[in-house]
């Protein structure tokens, strides 16, 4: 089954191409670099939220996990594209015909669903903005961003007030999340967790056929991690011009000895 035939599939769930079967169906879901992506994200932006609001020392972690998450954003942005069938953007994109039968009931797809399809373009897409801003960003203290020299000090301070400010808004959309998460697995009773761990599901009830898993190859993801990796070393502010260091300041001359005295006077 092609790309076509699995999105018509979820949407006209009542055509005979797209009859969905009404037995439990166990699906690979979630490809390995999906699911370590996934929880890579997690600890790197819990690291992030700590380090921030600890502060000090602990500011050079912050740094740290913001370079971590522009690898792990940019990632899962190539591999929405060359990645697996179910990894690619195209496969859950939430179109207007998507979101019109998921509202209607008529949604019968598998992996994200359209509603929690624009939960993750918006997380993927707020956390490379805030991610970015950090880049260009100063605490006034003994923080400043690998790329902060590379703007004005007002433009600098400008992107710092943004980047707080999307602090508070990530917040909220990862409450959601989590919200969302618990309702699913309180009321209607499905675990959005194990499958990210695991990778299967466990599909019940009337669900369209899963077209066959294809994508996804060695070279493509080799070609994700080249990306990620350059961007990342980019990011960093390593290929930015560093001045040489200071000469170390000339060392004092040694004092010369006082001169030897004789006395003429007899020691006897």
């Amino acid at each position: 089954m092609n790309y076509r035939t699995a999105a018509k599939a979820d949407l006209y769930p009542s055509s005979p191409v797209a009859a969905p079967t009404a037995h439990a169906t166990r699906i690979r879901l979630w490809d390995l670099p999906v699911r370590i992506f996934h929880w890579s994200l997690v600890i790197a932006v819990l690291v992030a939220f700590v380090t921030a609001k600890l502060g000090g020392d602990w500011m050079d972690w912050h740094g740290r996990a913001g370079l971590a998450i522009v690898g792990l954003v940019t990632f899962r942005l190539v591999w929405g594209i060359v990645g697996s069938t179910h990894a690619r953007f195209l496969s859950f994109a939430p179109t207007p015909a998507r979101l019109r039968a998921y509202l209607t009931g008529r949604w019968h797809g598998i992996g994200h669903n359209p509603l929690g399809a624009l939960s993750v373009f918006g997380l993927l897409g707020l956390l490379a903005v805030q991610a970015g801003t950090g880049l260009f960003s100063n605490d006034d203290i003994a923080f400043d961003g690998p790329l902060s020299s590379l703007v004005e000090k007002a433009r600098s301070d400008s992107l710092t007030g943004l980047h707080h400010q999307l602090s508070d808004v990530l917040l909220v959309l990862l409450g959601l999340h989590i919200l969302a998460i618990v309702f699913y697995l309180v009321v209607k009773r499905h675990n959005l967790i194990k499958p990210m761990v695991t990778g299967w599901k466990h599909a019940q009830g009337r669900v369209a056929p899963a077209p066959k898993t294809r994508g996804g190859s060695p070279l493509g993801l080799v070609i994700a991690l080249l990306v990620a990796a350059a961007v990342t070393y980019a990011a960093s502010g390593k290929l930015l011009h560093q001045p040489p260091p200071a000469p170390a300041p000339a060392a004092a001359p040694a004092a010369s000895p006082p001169p030897t005295t004789y006395s003429s006077t007899p020691g006897w």
